[in-house]
């Protein structure tokens, strides 16, 4: 059995910047927390619009919304990233306001409630995307009677990973994990006690599965699909689209989970029918996906 795998000790110019990054972060959630919930959401939206274009990022986000729409003219591209970096800049300030949209019933809104309801007692596998807001798709978890556990990618920076998880742990009932060699067999036992569980599942995983995604190869994770299958369980794919500000609809999708004696195949049909989900909900609002993953192989 392999030894579990410890984060490195910092070193002397590595905590001084992250802690620099920290305090910087800490300070603009003071400002955003003192302005109203839409001002803070429209000032970071329209400042990373005005910055965000003059980073080395932005020339990529076009080459692959380029990629991915052939008919595309250079113009059309470049409209349709800079929208992505105003959603992108909301959601950098909504994350640190998240306490805010909570309290506020009006804020997340579902359109077909009625998606979950056979799962209220079972538990289920979600699977949400970089789209709109994807940190609210569990705003309303609990409510729906699907308490939830999250998993999710550790940052580099502790001291801002700590700050974050401090403003996202109230909305996972279950908790909230960090991917890391005990992760699954804590999932695993949520899931056997009816619990659901949530991800994030459009990065790109090479230790996953190769499945399309565009019509170009991509390679994506295939634990939701795997744990899908193995514990008997909904595959929900959920959406939090960007309707007016800082307002939400959440849309859903249950995804046939293969159930074959195939596993391996199982995984790579299932995880295909999730991203053909997705794709279809990105060229419904391309706008509103983050387009700078290096999702393609």
């Amino acid at each position: 059995m392999k030894a579990k795998k410890s984060r490195r000790p910092l070193t002397r110019r590595e905590k001084l910047s992250y802690r620099a990054e920290w305090l910087a972060l800490r300070f603009i959630g003071g400002i955003l927390r003192s302005l109203p919930l839409d001002w803070s959401s429209a000032f970071m939206g329209n400042v990373w619009r005005i910055v965000a274009p003059m980073t080395h990022r932005h020339a990529r986000a076009k080459a692959h919304i380029m990629a991915a729409y052939p008919e595309m003219t250079l113009n059309e591209a470049d409209k349709i990233i800079r929208d992505m970096w105003e959603n992108l800049g909301r959601v950098s300030a909504e994350t640190v306001l998240l306490s805010k949209i909570h309290k506020d019933k009006s804020r997340v809104t579902y359109a077909n409630p009625e998606v979950f309801a056979p799962s209220v007692g079972e538990g289920a596998v979600l699977v949400t995307m970089h789209s709109g807001n994807w940190e609210v798709v569990s705003d309303k978890a609990e409510e729906l009677g699907l308490p939830l556990a999250g998993v999710y990618q550790k940052l580099k920076n502790p001291y801002s990973e700590s700050y974050l998880i401090e403003r996202r742990n109230f909305l996972y009932k279950l908790g909230l994990y960090c991917k890391g060699h005990d992760t699954g067999a804590k999932i695993i036992s949520i899931l056997r006690k009816k619990g659901s569980v949530a991800f994030v599942a459009d990065v790109r995983d090479r230790r996953g599965v190769k499945i399309d995604f565009f019509k170009q190869p991509s390679a994506a994770t295939h634990i939701p699909a795997a744990l899908a299958r193995t514990m008997n369980k909904r595959l929900i794919a959920v959406v939090a689209r960007r309707k007016k500000g800082a307002r939400f609809e959440i849309l859903a999708k249950e995804i046939p989970v293969a159930r074959t004696k195939d596993r391996v195949q199982d995984a790579i049909t299932t995880t295909q029918a999730m991203h053909d989900q997705f794709e279809e909900w990105i060229r419904e609002e391309p706008s509103q996906w983050m387009w700078i993953m290096k999702k393609w192989i």
